[in-house]
């Protein structure tokens, strides 16, 4: 595997960056990310109700599920990673900096998503003995508030990379001025503006072209991209079978793995166990499809869990 080390990351902290990349990648260069953050995107809507595990109730199951499966980050907000992480200090962390609710629709007023937490403020937690690895931020491409948010992404890499830590950038076309959201163009130039920040990831939802979805859609996002590594959202629960298989599919056309909330935390503490392992299968194993089913169905062992 061979590691792109920014040159804003100092001499110093060179060793430290590599160490965090291996961390959240398993050696794979790929990226099997845990997605929390929702708690607070979403408010309670993704955590109970009908179809949904009563443990997805507690912020905790998100915790236990990183603690018992093998994955790069779990990523979530610096104020649970503060209540938990001492807990579960054996979890490698994203901390997400900037969130807002979803109460606000486009319709209403464009969205942007301020920083909340520092750079600093998570190095410290680092420095107090959490394994964390990276930080996050969203940038809606698109929104009016654009400028404040890109201004606010390139100090945020500048900062991580001088703390030797790595930064995923959440890049979603998003208000009034975008017609749409899934467009394989619009996408692209969104993982191009990520690269642009210096972005070690990019996080995107998956295009979609009349409608319908197709892996081979990304390659120009993957293209635009270029060392910036490109991930894929996972979306709404679906059925674990069509998840796998389309990200086996994305996988194939050269994605750099995925970020995956819904379709695990849902789930009870054992099947999710099952389902991050399978996931994991595909993304930092290179497994096929077939093998990973069967881990997520527990008639195969998981990847050795760190």
């Amino acid at each position: 595997m061979r590691i792109h080390v920014p040159a804003d990351v100092p001499e110093e902290k060179v060793s430290e960056y590599r160490a965090n990349f291996t961390e959240m990648t398993k050696g794979s260069g790929r990226l099997m990310l845990l997605a929390g953050d929702q708690k607070l995107e979403h408010l309670n809507d993704d955590f109970y109700g009908p179809g949904i595990s009563e443990d997805d109730a507690d912020p905790e199951h998100l915790f236990r599920i990183a603690s018992k499966a093998t994955v790069g980050v779990l990523a979530v907000q610096y104020g649970l990673v503060a209540l938990y992480g001492r807990d579960y200090a054996q979890v490698p962390y994203l901390v997400k900096l900037n969130s807002k609710t979803h109460l606000v629709k486009s319709e209403q007023k464009d969205p942007y998503s301020k920083q909340l937490v520092s750079v600093r403020q998570v190095a410290d937690l680092r420095r107090a003995g959490l394994r964390i690895c990276a930080v996050g931020y969203t940038v809606y491409i698109g929104s009016e508030h654009e400028h404040e948010m890109l201004s606010e992404a390139t100090r945020i890499v500048a900062e991580a990379h001088q703390e030797g830590l790595l930064v995923v950038i959440w890049a979603y076309p998003r208000g009034r001025a975008v017609k749409d959201e899934k467009d394989p163009h619009l996408i692209a130039g969104a993982a191009g503006a990520a690269a642009c920040l210096g972005a070690d990831f990019v996080k995107v939802n998956p295009p979609k072209k009349d409608g319908k979805s197709d892996p081979g859609l990304l390659r120009e996002a993957i293209l635009a991209a270029g060392r910036t590594r490109l991930v894929c959202a996972g979306g709404s629960s679906t059925d674990p079978e069509v998840f796998l298989r389309e990200l086996s599919e994305q996988l194939a056309v050269g994605t750099s793995g995925n970020a995956t909330g819904r379709n695990l935390h849902q789930k009870s503490l054992q099947e999710a166990v099952r389902m991050a392992n399978a996931i994991s299968a595909l993304t930092i194993g290179g497994r096929d499809v077939e093998y990973a089913l069967r881990v997520y169905r527990g008639q195969e062992a998981p990847l050795a869990h760190p």
